[in-house]
């Protein structure tokens, strides 16, 4: 959906208010694709703040099926996205020294469905965990750590004693 801002940009003092629905049903963040399961309508406030220059603050709530960075088990990931973004004209974003990247405005249009991905790209976690505790998967046989415990040798000899464990294995 485009939201058409030429109205807001050349008018003082304007407001728009618009809940635009996402048409997307994934995510991707250029590695992996995510399956959205849950989204809100995206509100959208957009004021003048001088000719020119507008203020975009958007709402957006989601929730992403994706794996736990430990376990690989499928986590939901929900997200309550806010965010107020400066954006300017065409004729003035060339020269505004402060002017983001706004790859969601395409002359007088801004792209809601690259909007919300630009808003979700800036909050996506560091690390999706299962939860805090989570042990993780078995390097030697792959078993869920967090299910049950396997059983196998989990000891790591440090590389920097190798010479010496040979010394004693020699023996």
């Amino acid at each position: 959906m485009f939201i058409h801002l030429s109205d807001v940009f050349t008018s003082e003092g304007k407001r728009m208010d618009v809940n635009a629905e996402l048409e997307t049903t994934s995510f991707d963040n250029g590695r992996e694709r995510f399956e959205i399961t849950q989204n809100s309508p995206v509100s959208i406030v957009i004021t003048n703040l001088e000719t020119g220059k507008i203020l975009v603050k958007a709402d957006l709530q989601l929730t992403l099926r994706a794996a736990c960075d430990r376990c690989l088990a499928e986590v939901p990931v929900r997200l309550a996205l806010h965010t107020e973004r400066v954006v300017f004209s065409p004729e003035l974003a060339v020269d505004a020294e402060d002017a983001d990247d706004q790859g969601f405005v395409n002359g007088y249009e801004l792209d809601v469905e690259a909007f919300a991905h630009d808003m979700i790209i800036g909050n996506w976690p560091a690390k999706i965990l299962c939860r805090e505790d989570c042990r993780g998967i078995c390097p030697v046989c792959g078993q869920n750590l967090n299910v049950r415990d396997c059983g196998c040798d989990s000891f790591v000899p440090d590389p920097r004693m190798a010479v010496i464990q040979d010394i004693f294995n020699a023996k």
